[in-house]
């Protein structure tokens, strides 16, 4: 069987995504490979489509049991013998896997990094043959990655120290050039082909907003989002505890996933969102690598990230399937101070590393974090800032991204530049220097008590900018500031600093614009008088899902996808030929499902047809 049989008959697609082919070639041709490819562009298949092709076993290395049982799961539905080896395992299931591993009964075989050095893995590898090696989410390995695991380490041993060295095949979504040369030193890949498709997804849509209230701004585009589910990311346990309790009070069926919780209860969360039966996941970054749920619609950070890295992966979980989706960052200026209190304790609690290591780690961390900040202060297309970061190319214009769409245009703020930088100057005239939030309270004014107390009242930039908004002065402040006109300092509570171009700018009066945004008119939602054709067959053809999918004990998207849903809705297939016509349908899924299927086609293009009194 070629490689588009097999692509056909177990996965149901007749085509190959960018990419996928070439990295399967040289897999086929006995290369080694490193794939950086984004979420939602199919780098399992690269590696399961030459595992079925290739002689022996293929052992894929993943570094979450929920990634495991998802793929396996998926992989098992659509008729492939593979299996997972990790600690979910009953002492009964491990020994019965382990004996038809040993007897070369699965093609595929998932493994958890820290079990390579067990004796039953030793005697599992010496008793069939390891044609490949698969290392997924493989910057692991590389301490400057984001999710540094020190069992990826030993990933190189255990290959070297197999009867004869197989192909081995990494991949990842998100890799710097460093991360890069580290994924292939540190796995001690051979002269690896090495592919990067991109990493724009043109489904996704991206948006920062700056509410004056997040859980009222969150609340909102939740409510927008009608039944559609998603997740919502917290920094701490502390707000995932307090945004899951207030959307629950306010009626949206979400739960919650973070460390805190006992093992137990994280995994029967996280299955409660899996199959359905809650829509909104609200969790820490502790939830999301490997979960294979292909129908997220939205990814709603309530905080900041510490990085465009993380931002990128943790995003990039919505609309895996290539269906649009969304991906809002709610941003707030105590986000960057809570990063960079957290990045400062986790270089305390890091005691693998030596003190020179996590001062360069410091150093990094801390560059990442400005560079996230950035992104978030932006009034340039953020997907091109995106795709900059990651050393790509891009029009300056999307047309999928809230600066592209909301719009900004150039203002002249020349004047409010002179206020807000003689206002700091007017207070390091006191001796003193404060954080953002005081210099915007003497700018509009303020009568906190603190401010009193201190005499700011008394300075002349005191109430010369009352009427601006304060959103408005923290973004000018945040502006300057990028411009060089003035300075943060490092720390846990930032002061505004001046600098070198402070004085010229005075002085000088050097002009000075920045895009701020357009104002929009709030239009009213027209309420649709009810659903087109195709809305009221996908709904139905999701209700035979789900049903189909809690008598298997499966979640949905194991049985189809919203993709391949929507494939029927277009094809509308009422025979078994017609069915195996639709993409992510393949020969042993139309076998299980075809037959309801399109039964359930056939009867509602029959009430179709009645309803409008004709014939098709």
């Amino acid at each position: 069987m070629d490689k588009l049989s097999v692509l056909k008959e177990y996965f149901g697609h007749r085509a190959f995504r960018s990419g996928q082919e070439e990295l399967i070639d040289h897999i086929l041709g006995g290369c080694d490979v490193l794939g950086i490819m984004p979420t939602g562009a199919g780098k399992s298949l690269c590696y399961q489509v030459p595992a079925l092709m290739l002689r022996g076993v293929t052992i894929v290395i993943s570094p979450l049991i929920s990634l495991m049982k998802d793929q396996v799961s998926a992989l098992t539905a659509a008729g492939v013998s593979a299996a997972c080896i990790n600690s979910s395992l009953t002492q009964e299931e491990y020994a019965e896997t382990m004996y038809r591993a040993c007897r070369g009964e699965y093609k595929l075989i998932y493994i958890a990094p820290e079990r390579l050095g067990t004796r039953e893995i030793s005697s599992l590898v010496s008793s069939v043959e390891i044609s490949m090696v698969t290392i997924d989410e493989a910057h692991c390995v590389s301490q400057w990655g984001q999710d540094f695991r020190p069992s990826y380490i030993h990933i190189a041993g255990f290959v070297e120290s197999l009867p004869c060295r197989p192909i081995v095949s990494a991949f990842t979504a998100t890799a710097t050039d460093t991360v890069r040369e580290d994924i292939v030193r540190l796995l001690g890949l051979r002269e690896p082909f090495t592919l990067v498709t991109g990493f724009d997804r043109p489904n996704l849509y991206f948006a920062v907003k700056k509410p004056q209230n997040k859980y009222n701004e969150l609340r909102r585009l939740i409510g927008d989002m009608e039944d559609k589910c998603g997740i919502v990311y917290c920094l701490s346990r502390k707000s995932v505890e307090e945004v899951c309790e207030k959307l629950c009070s306010d009626g949206f069926s979400a739960t919650r996933y973070h460390a805190g919780l006992s093992d137990s209860e994280r995994r029967a969360n996280q299955e409660d969102f899996i199959y359905d039966r809650k829509r909104i996941m609200v969790a820490t970054n502790a939830f999301g690598m490997g979960i294979d749920k292909s129908d997220v619609s939205f990814v709603i950070h309530y905080n900041m990230p510490k990085n465009i890295e993380s931002y990128y992966q943790e995003a990039g979980r919505a609309g895996r399937d290539g269906s649009p989706a969304k991906c809002i960052l709610l941003y707030g200026p105590s986000d960057v101070r809570t990063n960079d209190f957290m990045i400062e304790r986790s270089r305390d609690e890091n005691t693998e590393l030596s003190d020179e290591e996590k001062e360069i780690m410091l150093e990094r961390d801390k560059e990442r974090l400005k560079e996230m900040t950035f992104y978030s202060t932006a009034t340039s297309c953020l997907r091109e800032f995106m795709l900059r970061y990651f050393g790509e190319k891009a029009p300056s214009y999307c047309g999928n991204c809230s600066c592209c769409i909301d719009g900004f245009e150039e203002a002249d703020i020349t004047v409010d530049a002179q206020k807000i930088v003689s206002c700091v100057f007017r207070v390091k005239q006191k001796g003193r220097y404060f954080g953002k939030g005081m210099i915007v309270d003497i700018l509009r004014g303020s009568e906190n008590e603190r401010l009193l107390s201190l005499g700011f009242d008394r300075l002349s930039t005191y109430g010369i900018m009352s009427d601006t908004p304060a959103r408005r002065i923290r973004a000018e402040l945040d502006h300057l500031a990028a411009e060089g006109y003035l300075g943060f300092s490092d720390g846990e509570y930032p002061v505004v600093e001046l600098t070198a171009l402070s004085a010229k700018l005075l002085k000088e009066r050097i002009p000075v614009t920045m895009k701020l945004p357009i104002e929009k008119t709030e239009k009213k939602k027209k309420k649709d008088s009810g659903l087109t054709q195709n809305e009221t067959l996908f709904a139905k053809l999701r209700q035979l899902r789900s049903r189909l999918a809690q008598e298997a004990r499966v979640p949905a998207y194991i049985v189809f996808t919203d993709a391949a849903l929507e494939d029927m809705c277009r094809v509308l297939p009422t025979t078994a030929e017609e069915f195996l016509t639709v993409s992510g349908v393949g020969r042993r899924k139309a076998e299980k499902y075809g037959e309801d299927f399109c039964a359930l086609i056939s009867e509602h293009l029959r009430s179709e047809n009645d309803h409008r009194g004709g014939t098709l």
